[in-house]
């Protein structure tokens, strides 16, 4: 693939694809967000500004879960860590950083968070579903060894992924998985029948399916359990747990 887009030798500039591409699916994202905060009487501004300061919560977030489960490396390569560009976010990490600014900013501006959350959970959804070919033209993120016939080579030496290997593609599993639940969650929107519900529904169906395609990734990204499940599964099956309790906690206070 092709890790970097443009790269100028006289200015000693390099545009990163991965870079490039999570920013895109971030403003993607933000500008939908505004849009639908518009159509449900809520003030764009303040939609827009909190998702300026989620998206530093989950830069950092993302980068520090990554850095841990990375902590060998990165105890080597010390100047690594502010290279996020090149690659090196865990989705759970920046949704634990994200989650945390989005409830500090609601309660301090008296936004209606469950409404709120509803609205940005299908923009995280087409965000990252954008953000993964980044991490497919980065070759992070990448999967195992196999022989199917829309297997993945890579041969860019500047690839993060093995070269002249054929790869399950994990990095388009996850764009499809997220455009998905992003289909989901919008003919969801429409049809809610309490606040929550849709971001909510968002964590089950993330958590399912980041589960079963982390069975074919190949990269080293750390093991809750060694050999049996990754800090990611690990992570998901706790927001499946929680994403089920909320629904039928927040069904439940509607209907009382």
């Amino acid at each position: 693939m092709h890790p970097i887009l443009v790269e100028f030798g006289f200015l000693n500039l390099k545009i990163f694809t991965y870079g490039l591409l999570v920013a895109t699916g971030f403003f993607a994202g933000i500008l939908l967000a505004a849009r639908w905060a518009k159509q449900d009487g809520l003030d764009p501004q303040k939609i827009l500004d909190l998702c300026f300061y989620i998206a530093i919560a989950a830069l950092v977030g993302g980068r520090s879960l990554y850095i841990i489960v990375e902590y060998r490396y990165f105890l080597d390569n010390p100047l690594e860590v502010l290279k996020f560009w090149k690659g090196g976010l865990v989705f759970y990490g920046g949704l634990i950083g994200a989650v945390a600014m989005a409830w500090y900013y609601m309660r301090k501006h008296s936004l209606p968070i469950w409404q709120v959350a509803d609205i940005l959970a299908p923009c995280l959804a087409v965000g990252q579903a954008v953000g993964r070919w980044g991490c497919f033209f980065a070759g992070c993120c990448y999967g195992v060894r196999t022989d199917v016939p829309w297997a993945i080579t890579f041969t860019d030496p500047r690839s993060l992924a093995p070269l002249e290997v054929a790869l399950h593609p994990t990095q388009i599993y996850l764009s499809i998985n997220a455009l998905v639940i992003f289909g989901i969650l919008v003919w969801l929107r429409k049809r809610k029948t309490f606040n929550g519900q849709v971001f909510w529904v968002y964590g089950i169906l993330y958590s399912i399916g980041r589960f079963i395609i982390e069975f074919y990734r190949g990269d080293d990204r750390g093991f809750a359990v060694p050999d049996t499940l990754s800090t990611s599964q690990f992570i998901g099956i706790f927001v499946l747990g929680l994403s089920i309790y909320m629904l039928i906690r927040l069904r439940s206070q509607k209907q009382a």
